[in-house]
């Protein structure tokens, strides 16, 4: 399981140019399922993107998490982030995990976010979306579990 993490000070998700989701301050994830994931894992990544300090405190360093300062969290699943990259010139997406499998690890781990107070806007599993963010900082990381 693999969650890229933007801190953005806006975001949003569209589908047939019709915003769905959208947050201001706080994270966009960007989740892919693999095939060995598991419920156990998506409780723990959600645990991680709550409580990883990615903004700053008042010296500037990175000391707070997303509920210390009162961001939000959009989440998006793109599949392409469980890519096979080693080789070749054109990615492979054996390491992805099935559609349906996928979609119910996604919904559960939207739905830790959730039980830790969050809202969750998501994206629309399997769609054609297209993603706007204005990243702050620039500041991106990738979680895996």
């Amino acid at each position: 399981m693999k969650a890229l993490l933007q801190r953005v000070n806006e975001a949003s998700v569209s589908v047939d140019n019709k915003i769905i989701g959208e947050i201001s301050h706080g994270i966009l994830v960007l989740l892919a399922i693999e095939p060995e994931d598991n419920e156990v894992k998506a409780k723990r990544l959600a645990e991680r993107v709550v409580g990883y300090r990615m903004f700053e405190d008042q010296q500037g360093k990175m000391n707070l998490n997303v509920k210390q300062v009162d961001g939000d969290i959009l989440v998006v699943s793109q599949f392409t982030l469980a890519a096979d990259t080693t080789r070749g010139m054109r990615p492979s997406f054996t390491r992805a995990a099935e559609p349906k499998f996928s979609d119910q690890l996604y919904q559960y781990f939207c739905q830790q976010l959730r039980k830790q107070g969050f809202k969750v806007p998501t994206g629309k599993f399997g769609a054609d979306m297209q993603v706007r963010l204005l990243n702050n900082g620039p500041v991106t990381f990738m979680l895996t579990i």
